[in-house]
């Protein structure tokens, strides 16, 4: 659908399976073009796709949509109503187009920092999701095949399964090099990106010389790609592929064992010996990204032992004897009770049931990030902790009752005993709302995607069809999967939640067998 498709009077008849399946064939045109170095095609295809009706529609959807679709510019407007959105799809052209500065925030880091994010206005935003619309096709098919950062169809799941394939093996290198890029976003050069970025460069020059307004002061953008803007993760992930080309360009990878798996700007590479991390391997990444105007993390690149165990994603990877254990790290640990800690301290004089929908989103997402790897146990002392912070809370609630009262209230309408209170749904029927159990999430081994795989890709298009009904699958409560008895079999066993039933579509079959 091109510039002259038909127009839409009203958002909500939108018909957005067709609006998404006509912005995915340009897609895909684009990506074959690429694949076959037909550059000039690709960049023609690329044109037509930022100057489409349909393409426009989706840019206007995301922003609108998206977490911080609220949130202002400097021009201090947000489109919400639907006649905004509408309106805001007529504003989305490359002639006359000039970026507003952006506004500038502050966050605090981990380790007590703080950490820039440059917030566009939120047609400038609309203009970086179109264009990112054109600019998706060329970096996944371009992409190091074991990058999984800010890609679609790939998770942080992924990364850490890349980290088990390549090191739990008897034979699987033993050292490890954890690399991390200092001050990524902010630090790229403005030259290399308009002299290798393959997208509009009048638009992408206005973007990386926007400025940033602080305290009433407009300050120039001399370098980087802004935290907070929607293409600056797909730019920085431009920047930093060919390092994998690069790193196994210089050794032997299987004689040296070398394995790289990089998630955004953090990375780790594996190899039989230090010196070839030292000698061979760390060189040639600190010359690949200075000629990007970047440079390594002194304070956070380190070369460690297996047997020692390193971080990556929040995750403890660490071999004891000649097992490979993937554990939860306690930093992350001390992170959840911490946040739980704080959302039950600011329910203070609140019902139950508000405590427990505030609390169970933090608990839910957590144990789903950490249900692929060795977590049960920690699971089980999570659920201690919080089971004394919500007695605590209990207490301070009503001082004036019994132990056994405040035991009958709080903590028997669940058959275990954890926190729960008796309440109605919408209709009137009476339910059982608790607070959720980190202890009651099923541990199961996620499947990696394929490395070169890649959604733009005509022949990978039902595999990964196939990888979302599987991911997004909702597993029967109660029953723990385990695949040994086959593909199309299911050996289950007792576990503490409610079940449905459950059987292997022959999409998630055939998955297990890829």
């Amino acid at each position: 659908m091109g510039a002259s498709s038909g127009r839409v009077t009203e958002w909500e008849s939108i018909d957005w399976t067709t609006i998404r399946a006509t912005v995915r064939r340009l897609q895909m045109r684009i990506a074959k073009a690429i694949r076959e170095t037909r550059h000039g095609q690709a960049r023609a295809l690329q044109w037509l796709l930022t100057h489409s009706y349909s393409a426009k529609l989706l840019a206007v959807k995301r922003v609108t949509e998206n977490k911080g679709h609220n949130t202002p510019g400097v021009d201090g407007k947000v489109w919400r109503t639907d006649r905004q959105k509408l309106d805001a799809i007529q504003q989305l052209k490359r002639r006359g187009y000039r970026p507003q500065p952006l506004r500038r925030t502050y966050l605090i880091k981990k380790n007590g920092k703080l950490r820039p994010l440059s917030i566009p206005v939120i047609l400038d935003r609309a203009q970086q999701a179109l264009h990112t619309l054109a600019l998706q096709p060329v970096a996944e098919t371009c992409a190091d095949k074991n990058s999984y950062g800010f890609r679609e169809g790939r998770s942080c799941a992924d990364a850490i399964g890349q980290c088990f394939i390549a090191l739990a093996k008897s034979y699987a290198p033993v050292w490890v090099l954890e690399g991390d890029i200092k001050s990524c976003f902010d630090e790229i050069s403005h030259s290399w990106l308009l002299d290798h970025i393959p997208m509009d460069q009048r638009v992408l020059h206005q973007w990386l010389k926007a400025g940033f307004l602080e305290n009433q002061r407009l300050f120039p953008t001399t370098a980087g790609t802004p935290q907070g803007g929607i293409a600056s993760p797909l730019l920085a992930n431009l920047t930093l592929d060919g390092m994998e080309q690069a790193i196994r360009a210089s050794i032997k990878p299987r004689r040296d064992k070398v394995n790289f798996i990089r998630y955004a700007d953090d990375f780790v590479v594996t190899a039989a010996s230090k010196d070839i991390l030292e000698q061979k391997v760390k060189p040639v990444i600190v010359d690949f990204l200075r000629e990007r105007g970047l440079k390594l993390s002194e304070e956070k690149t380190l070369i460690t032992h297996i047997q020692e165990g390193f971080n990556f994603l929040g995750q403890r990877v660490r071999k004891y004897g000649k097992k490979l254990l993937i554990k939860p790290t306690p930093q992350s640990v001390r992170s959840v009770l911490e946040k739980a800690r704080q959302r039950i301290g600011s329910c203070h004089g609140m019902k139950a049931a508000v405590l427990i929908r505030k609390l169970n989103p933090i608990l839910r997402g957590w144990a789903n990030y950490h249900r692929h790897v060795v977590s049960k146990r920690i699971y089980a002392r999570i659920d201690y902790c919080l089971r004394a912070m919500l007695w605590r809370w209990a207490r301070r609630e009503h001082p004036n009752k019994s132990r056994g009262w405040i035991k009958r209230r709080h903590f028997s309408a669940d058959e275990k005993g954890g926190f729960s209170i008796r309440t109605q749904d919408r209709e009137g029927k009476p339910r059982v709302l608790q607070a959720y159990r980190l202890a009651h999430t099923v541990i199961q081994r996620h499947i990696k995607v394929r490395g070169a795989a890649t959604p733009y890709d005509p022949k990978e298009t039902e595999y990964f069809e196939k990888r979302r009904c599987f991911a997004w699958r909702t597993y029967p409560v109660g029953k723990t999967r385990a695949f040994s008895a086959g593909p199309g079999k299911i050996a289950t066993q007792d576990a503490h939640i409610k079940t449905t039933d459950c059987r292997i579509t022959s999409a998630e079959a055939d998955l297990r067998k890829a």
